[in-house]
Formats: structure tokens, C-alpha cells, sequence
């Protein structure tokens, strides 16, 4: 008699937590940090979060990709993108804490942040900003242009923030 050998059947799926509630919407890097200033103000370690968009930038659902220690977190970019992909998300917004009160980016976030956009570019998910909130401080990476120049939006007036969401005029009905 043959022998029979069992092969498992899984599934990939997104697991509801509780929500995280925002009196605004997220319409810039501020409104973002706001969020996640809120949402990390506890953690004695690093947390990094992102932040799933759907095509006109309204946030789908925020995903913890990785908890770290004092002064780091790995990051790897199959595991920042699982969530945006099984969200359907089109572009996401990186963010994570800095527990020591300095929300200055360091060499290493920064070469991630170019990783992940990378990542996100071959994928066509797109790297909106990445934000990094200590205390009630922030840096965004879109503020600061640090973001490779292929997720730059082309026409954008000098004296004019970039908004993560179209006002009612720009939006087509």
C-alpha cells in the first residue's frame, strides 16, 4: 500500500484589531505624525508602522510591521509590503518612533526609506513619505526631499505644501 502524505492548505489574511481614531483627516506629514504621535507616545522601543492608501491617498488600515529595541527595528521589505498588498493598497506612508526624543532620521532610516521606495516602485505601490515621530516632534522624509526624485510629484508650486490627499476641487466626480 502506498503511503499518503499530508500537505497543509493555508491561507494569508488580515486580522482586525481594534481602530485607531484621528479628529482630522490625514491630509499632510503633520496629520500623520499627529496619528502615530499618539499611537506610539507609550513604547519604550521602536515601532514601524505603515500606513495603507488607496489610489485617491484615503487610508485603508494601518499595519505594525515590527517592534525593535531602544535604537532600532529590522525592517525587511517583505514584511513592510504583506499588508499593503493583501490591503490592495496602491501607495502606503512609512512611520516609526524614536524613543530617545530625536526624530532625526538616521543614516540607516534613510537608506531603508530608499530601499523601501525602491521595493515599492517595482511593486507600484508607492512610497509616499516615511515618518519619524519622538515626543512632539517629527521628520518627514517628503518635507525634507529626501525620497528618490521618482516619487516626487511633477507639478508642485514652490510656496505649496504636498498634500497626501486632493482637496474637493481636485477631486474628479
Amino acid at each position: 500500500m502506498e503511503k499518503t502524505h499530508k500537505i497543509d492548505v493555508v491561507s494569508i489574511r488580515l486580522v482586525e484589531e481594534p481602530p485607531l481614531y484621528s479628529s482630522k483627516e490625514l491630509k499632510n506629514p503633520c496629520d500623520v505624525a499627529e496619528l502615530f504621535q499618539d499611537f506610539l507616545k507609550d513604547c519604550d522601543r521602536e515601532m514601524f508602522c505603515i500606513l495603507n492608501l488607496r489610489t485617491k491617498n484615503q487610508v485603508i488600515n494601518v499595519n505594525v510591521v515590527g517592534m525593535g529595541t531602544l535604537n532600532s527595528v529590522l525592517v525587511h521589505p517583505r514584511e513592510v509590503f504583506k499588508s499593503a498588498i493583501l490591503s490592495n493598497a496602491s501607495s502606503i506612508i512609512l512611520a516609526h518612533n524614536h524613543p530617545s526624543g530625536d526624530p532625526e532620521p538616521s543614516r540607516h532610516d534613510i537608506e531603508v526609506t530608499k530601499r523601501l521606495a525602491e521595493a515599492g516602485n517595482l511593486m507600484g505601490i508607492e512610497v509616499l513619505d516615511h515618518i519619524v515621530v519622538a515626543e512632539n516632534r517629527y521628520f518627514s522624509f517628503r518635507e525634507e526631499n529626501i525620497l528618490p526624485e521618482y516619487f516626487q510629484m511633477e507639478e508642485v508650486a514652490a510656496e505649496q505644501s504636498l498634500p497626501y490627499v486632493k482637496s474637493e476641487k481636485e477631486k474628479v466626480h
